[in-house]
This record gives structure tokens, sequence and C-alpha cells, in this order.
């Protein structure tokens, strides 16, 4: 039987009235969704999203690209979760932070513009500032800074390079290390704060707030502080300061416990959102590869709540040689307890030039390797297919992406996805470089003053009677003073790579107005001297070592490089002399240390050489302490405080004082 011409007309009526009903309501379950929702706990946040979540999708977040190769595109086909600026990388040469916030925002849009809008998390190297930054303020390496015992001044660093990093648009920062070195041949030692695994630790703890703010909870990743803050993360765990050749780690599980592991403690107890692997072995297994000391011990033990990130390519490391079994390393280091991989693409060829000419038969362990460009979707696929074959469960891909989701929503990425230009401000600004110039003041250690039977020779005078000599490699290089991982990866002598002031610019500000001359000279000779002697007051000789990072400083001898100790007795021999050493680390001083009237261990005090000037001339007195042992002789090492055969040419804590000069 039919329905009558009227009713059909009533019927369609309420057939469409119905269906928009449906539509309406299905549209608004779909605009509502927990995880989206502030106001939900977070772990109903973090369970919502990962049940939402596709393998694929999980997969991307577990992964991390550089963004040489990173595009929008890119990031919304293969769900990437986050993107590195590695050493080196970046935008465009010397690019202003609005041009970083666009590339960052750019990549931004990509991720949200998948099905779930999972916002990256964009990740920079910020070791002693936000170095890859052209004009930032890069502050003394923490081989300096430990020298100052001061937690407050560390926690104002961290707070400032929070500042600079969130001006490029960036929310990650990858800071503080927390080694414990106790080797200086180690190429990485200025990065560690100081041999005593106790000043580490407070040093550690400190820049973290500063960096992450306050108001963590215990083993809780929080970053409470909006768009001012950053995710920290803490380097390189564990072992890495004590590892024979940067490599081996074969002391007692005792040891670790007591020297290597007390910075993770409080690492941890603070909040890091955080923390990435060494390239470091324990016993003969790669530390990307230690289930017992990622999982049992970082995750369980201390309950550490945040995400494990792989070091660069660290993964394709636990094979020998690097990446020979792929699908092998992809399962050992996910299996350990790796939550993040990250999957660069880049190639190394202009380092290993680099390093051809840098002077290998002194200081520098060269490296005549490329590392080859293996892509991240060989990452992708290699995991997608052991978790679609059953070696890797998917219970473990769920807690690694629960921590890294866990990380995201803390520092509110979800609510404030985009970098904002009106921060730009911030990067190397006024108050951030006084800051840095208070940093190099105190971390300046002074290690003899005057010869026996003479007066002290510092402080100096600024109304000399003749002029002032100043000398050496280092007085007016400003890419020395910051050393590695300063715009590029190794750093780069001269004076073209970033903004700031030399210590010879630094002196002549010092004495201005006082009318004394300040003459440079780099290489004075014998000749020169004799010449020349009766006309210099005194002399302030400047020499160290040139950039470097990682094994490329790796060193045997730890002599200072030449010109440097001929330099120190031809001007020395000649008239009173301060010598200022800018190294990441003691080196063999005992020879040269009877010519010389003053000796100042400058470290690498990054852009504000005022800092020295500061000290050298009176406006402030020394204070500062050495955190690490002053060995006589490279045959010597390991020595460290406490040792039984320990006798150091300056012992750990070591540090003459000296008064300011009234005004």
């Amino acid at each position: 039987m039919g329905v009558p011409g009227g009713s059909r007309v009533n019927l369609l009526i309420t057939l469409l009235l119905m269906c928009a009903c449906i539509a309406t309501a299905t549209v608004a379950g779909a605009e509502y969704a927990k995880y989206r929702d502030p106001k939900q706990p977070l772990s109903r946040r973090i369970g919502d999203l990962l049940g939402r979540m596709t393998l694929a999708e999980k997969i991307g977040q577990m992964s991390q690209i550089e963004q040489a190769n990173a595009t929008a595109d890119i990031i919304k086909k293969y769900f990437i979760g986050s993107v590195v600026s590695g050493a080196g990388s970046v935008p465009a040469a010397n690019a202003p932070p609005e041009t970083w916030v666009d590339m960052v925002n750019g990549m931004q849009r990509g991720a949200l513009s998948t099905r779930l809008g999972i916002p990256i998390l964009y990740g920079i190297d910020a070791v002693h500032g936000v170095g890859n930054v052209y004009k930032a303020t890069i502050f003394p390496h923490n081989v300096g800074l430990g020298c100052t015992r001061d937690p407050k001044l560390a926690k104002e660093i961290g707070a400032a390079i929070a500042l600079e990093v969130r001006a490029t648009g960036i929310p990650y920062a990858f800071a503080p290390c927390a080694a414990v070195c106790r080797d200086p041949r180690w190429g990485r030692c200025y990065e560690s704060f100081s041999e005593d695994p106790d000043v580490v630790q407070r040093m550690v703890t400190a820049v973290i707030s500063g960096l992450q703010g306050e108001g963590s909870r215990p083993g809780e990743s929080f970053v409470p502080g909006g768009q001012r803050k950053v995710a920290a993360c803490a380097l390189h765990f564990v072992g890495d300061g004590g590892t024979t050749d940067g490599d081996k780690q074969n002391g007692t599980f005792h040891e670790l416990l007591r020297v290597h592991m007390p910075p993770y403690y409080s690492a941890v107890s603070q909040g890091v959102s955080t923390v990435m692997v060494s390239f470091t072995s324990w016993h003969g297994v790669k530390m990307h590869a230690n289930h017992f000391l990622l999982t049992e011990f970082l995750k369980t033990r201390l309950q550490f709540k945040g995400f494990v990130i792989s070091d660069w390519e660290g993964i394709d490391r636990i094979t020998t040689p690097a990446h020979a079994d792929y699908l092998l390393s992809i399962k050992l280091a996910i299996m350990a307890g790796i939550d993040m991989v990250s999957k660069l693409r880049l190639t190394y060829d202009s380092y290993v030039v680099n390093c051809e000419k840098r002077p290998c038969e002194n200081n520098y362990k060269c490296l005549f390797q490329v590392m080859i460009p293996y892509t991240y979707t060989e990452f992708i696929n290699g995991l997608t297919k052991l978790v679609q074959n059953g070696h890797i469960p998917m219970s473990r891909i769920d807690d690694a992406v629960r921590r890294i989701l866990r990380v995201k929503l803390t520092i509110g990425l979800f609510e404030s996805p985009y970098g904002s230009r009106s921060l730009a401000g911030e990067l190397g600004k006024k108050e951030h470089r006084e800051l840095a110039r208070e940093s190099v003041r105190r971390s300046l250690v002074l290690l003899k003053n005057g010869k026996a039977g003479d007066k002290p020779l510092l402080p100096l005078p600024k109304n000399a009677k003749g002029s002032i000599l100043v000398a050496g490699s280092h007085a007016d290089d400003l890419g020395s003073q910051c050393g590695g991982w300063t715009v590029t990866w190794q750093g780069v002598a001269g004076n073209n790579l970033t903004t700031g002031t030399t210590i010879l610019g630094g002196i002549r500000q010092a004495v201005q107005g006082h009318g004394t001359d300040v003459v440079y000279y780099e290489k004075p000779d014998a000749g020169f001297m004799r010449r020349n002697k009766a006309h210099f007051d005194y002399a302030v000789v400047v020499v160290g070592e040139l950039p470097y990072a990682e094994a490329f400083g790796d060193s045997l001898n730890l002599a200072i490089p030449p010109p440097g100790p001929s330099l120190i007795w031809d001007v020395c021999g000649s008239v009173r002399c301060v010598v200022v050493l800018v190294a990441g680390r003691p080196l063999v001083v005992e020879p040269c240390l009877d010519a010389v009237d003053a000796l100042v261990a400058a470290w690498l005090p990054g852009t504000e050489g005022q800092g020295v000037s500061d000290v050298l001339f009176g406006d402030y007195g020394f204070t500062g302490k050495l955190a690490r042992t002053w060995f006589r002789r490279v045959e010597q090492l390991p020595m460290n405080m406490g040792d039984a055969h320990y006798d150091p040419l300056f012992p750990f804590g070591f540090g003459l004082e000296t008064q300011p000069l009234k005004a």
C-alpha cells in the first residue's frame, strides 16, 4: 500500500531532520576528544589519544628527523613526532630568530594537519646557549661554570637559555650535560661541570630548574612555564665521563652508582622531560641496547616518566661496523627501552675536510670517516616490520608513545603548538649578555699570581706608564673563546661566526679613558721582544686550544698547541706577564710555569670576553675554584680527587683570590 503525497513529504522532512541531527552529533563527537581537553586528567588524555592511534601514527611519534629533511608534507605523511636541528643545521646562514620561528611553525602546520593533529616536538642543542643560532648569547661551557660552584647562577643561565631557545620557536633543548668527566683526555670533558659527582649533581639540577621552571613533581615530566620554558634533556646516560677513549666503561656497578649516576637521580627527581642515551658501552653492552640500565634501572627503579631518546644515529652503532644489521639494532634498542630514535640524514664530509686542516700532530685525534646518509624511512619501515612479525610487542610501542605524549602534553604543546615572533627580542638581549659576562668573571680560576719574592701582578693597573702588550692566538678570537657546539658542531676559530666581545676587545674597553696604549701583536718573537720590551709595562698572553667537539678533541698529550709555549717563553722572558689559558680542560703547563708571573684558567668563556678583563683589571676579584684536578703530566691520568696516587700540580678546589680595586 502506498503513502499519501502529503505524508511522504512529512516523512522525508522527518528523515532529513533525523539525518541532520545524527550528522551534527557525529561532528560534535569528532570535535570533542578528551585528549584535546586540558581540563581532563593527564593520564586520561594520554589514554584517549593512544587508543585512537594506528601503528603508523605510533611509530611516527617515535621518529626524530633532521630539519634538512623535514617538510610539512613529510611530517604529515609519516606522522613524524620530532624534528631536530643538529649542530650547524640552520634555516639559512645568519638567520634571525623570526626565520627560525617561521620554519618551525611551517613544519608544525604539517603535523597539525594530520588526522589526530599531534604536534611535533622540535629540539635543538643548547649546552652553553642556543649555539646554532646567529647572535645568540653563548655562555661559558660547563667546565668553567663548575668552578663557580653556584647552582643559583646555573639556574639563571638555564632560564636565559630557555628564553633564547623559545625565541626561535623551539620548545625542546638538549641540555644539560650530566657527565662526570674523570679524564680530561676525553674530547667532551668541557661539557662536564666537574670530576666531582656532587658538583655535577647540584649544577645539573639547577640548570633543569632554569630550563623547565619550578613546580615539577618528583618522577614526573612537567614544564609549568608555558612558552617561556622548554623541555630539558639530561645527557648522556650513563657513565660517558668515565670511559676509556670515550667508548668502553668496565668499572664496577658500585662505581657507576657512586660516581656517574647521582646527577640522574636528581634530574629525574627534578622532573627532567627526557634523557638521551650515551654512545658508550658497559661491560661490552652498548648503552643503546642495555635493557637493565635503561628500563630496569632508569625507568623502573628511578621511576623516570619522560621519554628516552637515542643519540645521533646511536642505534646504528650497536653493531660493528655501524649499521651492519640495522633491523637487529632497531629491535635491541627499542626492547632495551629507547622510546624515540634520532635518525638524521646528513653527511659530515665538511668536518672531515676541517679535520684534515687541523694541527693533528699535537692535540687532535682526526677521524677520517663519513657517516653514510641512511634515511628515517628505514627506521620506520624496519620497526613496522618488527611489530607486525611479533618481534616487538605492541605493549612496548605503547609504552614509548605514552611517554612521548606525556612530554608533549605537559609542556602545553597541544594548547600552544606554534612559536611566537614576539619573543625574538629575547635572543642575545643585554640582560642575558650581562649574565654571561658575570658567569665568565666567576668561572675564572687564578692559578698563580707573582713569582717567588715578587709582588702579585694581578690585578693589573689600567693606567700603565708605557704600553700594554696583548699577544697570542686567542686574544682576538671569538670562535676559540666559544669552543665547540657554537654555530657549527666543531665550532670555528675567528671572528666571523657570531657576535660578541673578544678578550682583546674587553682589555681595550677596560683601559679606555686611562691614557693607556694597547699594542696587539699576535705572534711576537724573541727578536721583537728584545727590541721593544722597554716600551711595555706588562703583557697579557692569551693562548689555548682550537675549537673541537666530541672525538675530534680526544688527546693523548694535552699540550698547549703551538706556537703557545714558545710565545710564552719569548714574551714572559722579557716583561712581566699574565698568561690567560683558553681551553676546555687542564693542559700541560708545568714546564713554563716558572716563566710566567700570573696564570689564569679562562676555560671556554663564550661570547662575553669583557668578563675576563673585568677581573684582570680588578673591577671584580678572582673567586673561581677548580672543579677538576690540574695534573702535572698526562702519564698521571686518570687522576681525581681522593685517588691514592693523587699528586696534582693544582688540586681540586684550588684557586687564588684577589680583592676588587676601589674605584
